[in-house]
């Protein structure tokens, strides 16, 4: 999840071409919504979005989906980063995103979480 379109299409692209299903949410209560109604392993957020302050949704959903793995998309500080390790992420990648980068650390946080 992305506030921003071009971003977020062009991560949705990223992944789909790589075999995985993606939807997409631009709220962090769509987020919520949309994990509540089907499961999901795996969600990227952005650490900025407009209807939540900072990391809410991290919080929410380590809260009622912990076994989900939560990648945060972020170019804040390294300091941010350990917070948001601490609140449940399973990784972080900082902005801007490399194609491979992402692809690497998502084949290898789904393979870890299945292997759990």
């Amino acid at each position: 999840m992305d506030d921003d379109r071009t971003i977020l299409e062009s991560l949705k692209s990223i992944l789909q071409l790589e075999g995985y299903t993606v939807d997409t949410v631009e709220t962090s209560r769509e987020a919520i919504q949309k994990a509540q109604d089907q499961l999901y392993h795996l969600a990227l957020l952005n650490i900025k979005l407009p209807d939540m302050k900072d990391t809410t949704l991290l919080v929410k959903l380590q809260r009622d989906f912990p076994d989900m793995v939560k990648i945060m998309l972020t170019g804040l500080s390294s300091d941010r980063t350990r917070e948001f390790m601490s609140l449940g992420a399973d990784a972080y990648i900082t902005k801007p995103i490399h194609p491979k980068k992402l692809l690497k650390v998502v084949k290898e946080k789904l393979r870890k979480s299945v292997n759990q």
